[in-house]
């Protein structure tokens, strides 16, 4: 059974808790055109982390700017 996030506030998301939020093929396909290089499942769980972590700070910008919509510039 897969576990997803939760989007509550101060909820501790760990991306062993989190399913995949990266189309695993892609990025294969992405990483074998750029350099010839295999990935492994523990690359796609890293970028699955940082997917999360990104998200989790976008979603606090949008609120402290009072928004309910999480946009690009809360990510940069």
């Amino acid at each position: 059974m897969e576990t997803q996030a939760t989007g509550t506030p101060g909820a501790d998301t760990n991306a062993s808790d989190t399913e995949t939020l990266v189309v695993v093929s892609k990025v294969k396909k992405y990483i074998r055109a750029q350099s010839g290089l295999n990935t492994s499942q523990c690359c796609i769980d890293a970028l699955t982390k940082k997917i999360v972590d990104l998200c989790t700070q976008a979603i606090t910008n949008a609120r402290n700017d009072g928004r309910k919509t999480v946009m690009g510039r809360d990510i940069l």
